[in-house]
């Protein structure tokens, strides 16, 4: 029976092979190239490219019993075509059933859709109704004839891509079909187990659906066979992840277990003293960092928890056990924010820093890269220079990932690379810790993050206060201009937020610049400056250097500020335009505020109307200082694209489960992956070819 590793080791090959393109065979025709460009190559992968939407042609429905927002299919007789030019060039067509008159309109199309809707010709119309300036209509809508028998079944509509069509698609699909190895990876008993349809079945009707079949189950994948889709998708995930965190394991990575007291002097000199979940935090990364295996674990905690003296304590170990120590963060500001802490903290007790950002000159590059390659520097912070080609280690047994999944992996990958060290047998890799202020939902971390340890910081240090959230239409601006001059003569400091630098023609926002002027004009008595990302790196240190001490009594900022900013005299946070930040941004925001004793504020300036998705992220604000129930309510409005960093990434996320809506299915999957690992290594290698080829490798890094 095959093993875990060799399974693991298989699947990297596979990987490495899909991920460049194979050469373009000889003859090769270009609808081939298109499929090969959506990854539809072998049977198998059209097999599970499921539709993602289906019209229903099985029926004919009248105009007059369409309603705006509806669907459906009308069978018409042209009564007039004409091509407009006003309010630009388009088609109209006027048609018509005997039940009522419709509109059909083409903002782009060709001479041969002209001929094809010719006065006096009867066919068939598949488009959505809406209301238009004439009444009635559908642009762009779908035309055939009207003399061919009705489908049978709904016809699925899949993602494409340029110059392929849906009908060339369904026929490559429905070809596989024909062809493609429908065997059931698992057995009857699991599916009876788990209350499964066999796959072959699902996978018929999911891309042939009979007429009778509930169009709302198939729209709300709540059918059956949905339901087996979507339980396959989330077993191959979390299979993968178990052979990602099993190669873990088998990794080497140097013990780092501290001999010098450098933690406990670090304990003596903090100015407080660590909460119950932060003890237990640190517990739980100390006792990781002494095995013999690299930790990969994930600290998360809200805003304002204490997750950077957690990471302090880690780096003392590592440097007391003789290894260097990285802290890699997404911004300049963040960056600073760290070494400043980092700095008071550790420089008196003889630790030896190193700072490597982008802004440094040429000069002091070539010092601090010296430093850190001689071994001189023990804990090193910077941002993404830290992974440049010129920057390499002695000794680095710790890398800590600050707002880890604004990196993207191969970002992540590089800085670990610089780590490895080679030694008998595997290389040495050094230890991961990954800190988040944007907390994961439960069901978003058994599903992309099942592989990694977890620590969660689930209270806040004792005598901070819970933000004030206000909303406030910004017809009210001078009420908060006012307030903002009553906090800073009551000792007070306070921000403003705005989401643009300069004035844009698409986005009539309020902008830092022009708010920077406005209220230098208001509140000629105050200290007012202005960062934001557009200024020289040095320029934004200098003025935030000046907010920290205090020589600024109103900050005028882009979202810059969104994390790294600690200033405990500022009690006040006012948010330009609130309706136009994400939700997990404006909690970040948020969370600049409230770090001292006082009562802070922070007010939600918002512009109307407002949409729906912007009605709900400022009710959660306003509902909620929790940042996981935050953001629970950020995943089932966005998704989990933001929590991931897949923008960077390139990782594909799950295309047909729903983490809101199937928390048993993940469960269910997750303990179905364990038990196959276990006791039945061939079926699970079976799952993985059918819905993985080989792409568990971008699933974690």
């Amino acid at each position: 029976m095959p093993t875990a590793s060799a399974m693991q080791s298989n699947g990297k090959t596979r990987s490495a092979a899909r991920r460049v393109p194979p050469a373009i065979a000889s003859g090769e025709s270009p609808v081939e190239r298109k499929l090969r460009r959506l990854g539809l190559v072998a049977p198998q992968d059209f097999v599970v490219h499921f539709p993602i939407r289906y019209e229903d042609e099985t029926r004919i429905t009248s105009i007059a019993s369409l309603r705006p927002g509806q669907s459906g299919q009308v069978e018409v007789e042209v009564l007039r075509s004409e091509v407009q030019f006003r309010p630009r060039r388009q088609l109209s067509v006027l048609v018509t059933d005997g039940s009522g008159d419709l509109v059909l309109r083409w903002l782009n199309f060709y001479s041969s859709q002209q001929k094809q809707l010719a006065v006096g010709k009867r066919l068939r119309i598949w488009g959505e109704l809406r209301m238009g300036f004439q009444g009635p209509e559908m642009v762009h809508p779908k035309v055939s004839r009207a003399d061919v028998e009705l489908p049978t079944s709904l016809t699925p509509v899949y993602s494409t891509t340029d110059g392929l069509s849906q009908a060339s698609l369904r026929r490559a699909i429905d070809k596989s079909l024909e062809t493609a190895d429908l065997d059931d990876t698992l057995g009857p008993i699991i599916r009876q187990r788990y209350g499964l349809m066999p796959f072959g079945q699902a996978a018929h009707l999911l891309h042939h659906p009979p007429p009778d079949m509930s169009y709302g189950a198939l729209l709300e994948r709540s059918h059956p066979a949905w339901r087996r889709v979507k339980f396959d998708e989330l077993l191959a995930q979390q299979l993968s992840l178990a052979l990602a965190r099993a190669a873990r394991l088998r990794q080497r990575a140097e013990p780092l277990a501290e001999t010098s007291g450098l933690v406990q002097s670090l304990r003596n000199a903090l100015p407080f003293r660590l909460t119950a979940a932060q003890e237990r935090v640190t517990d739980e990364i100390s006792s990781d960092l002494m095995k013999s295996f690299p930790m990969h674990r994930l600290l998360q905690g809200d805003v304002g928890s204490g997750k950077t003296v957690v990471a302090a304590l880690a780096a003392a170990q590592a440097i007391a056990s003789g290894a260097q120590v990285a802290i890699m963060a997404p911004t300049e500001i963040l960056a600073e924010q760290h070494l400043l802490k980092l700095a008071g903290w550790l420089e008196p007790l003889g630790v030896r820093i190193a700072w490597l950002t982008g802004r440094l000159g040429a000069k002091s590059r070539r010092e601090e890269n010296a430093r850190i390659a001689s071994g001189e520097a023990q804990l090193i912070i910077g941002t993404q220079a830290l992974i440049q080609d010129k920057t390499t280690f002695a000794h680095l047994g710790l890398i800590v990932l600050d707002e880890q999944h604004r990196f993207g992996v191969g970002q992540r990958l590089q800085l670990s690379l610089k780590g490895e060290k080679p030694s008998s047998g595997n290389a040495l890799i050094p230890h991961q810790l990954s800190m988040s202020a944007t907390p994961i939902p439960r069901t978003l971390a058994m599903t992309f993050f099942a592989d990694l340890d977890s620590s969660v910081i689930d209270e806040l240090p004792p005598g901070r206060r819970s933000v004030v959230t206000k909303l406030v239409a910004d017809s009210r601006r001078s009420e908060i201009v006012a307030h903002v001059q009553a906090e800073i003569f009551a000792g007070k400091q306070a921000y403003w937020v705005c989401p643009l630098v300069e004035e844009s023609e698409a986005l009539q926002l309020q902008t830092a610049v022009d708010t920077h002027a406005r209220l230098v004009q208001a509140l000629p008595d105050l200290r007012i400056g202005l960062v934001h990302g557009r200024l020289k790196s040095e320029e934004k240190a200098s003025v935030m250097a000046d907010f920290r001490s205090g020589r600024i009594d109103v900050l005028i900022a882009t979202t810059v500020i969104e994390v790294g900013v600690d200033v405990a005299n500022a009690s006040l946070m006012v948010i330009e335009h609130a309706e136009r930040f994400g939700l997990a941004q404006l909690h970040q925001l948020r969370g600049r505020v409230g770090r001292g004793s006082n009562q802070s504020v922070c007010v939600l300036m918002y512009q109307q109307p407002l949409s729906w998705l912007a009605r709900q992220r400022l009710r959660a604000m306003y509902e909620t200082t929790d940042g996981f129930e935050i953001a629970r309510r950020d995943l089932r409005l966005r998704g989990p694209g933001e929590f991931l960093g897949v923008r960077q990434s390139g990782l594909a996320l799950l295309r047909f489960a729903n983490l809101e809506t199937d928390v048993q299915l993940v469960e269910q999957a997750q303990a179905l992956a364990t038990e196959l690992l276990d006791v039945d290594i061939d079926t699970a290698r079976r799952h993985l070819a059918r819905w993985m080829h080989g792409k568990q490798d971008f699933l974690r890094t």
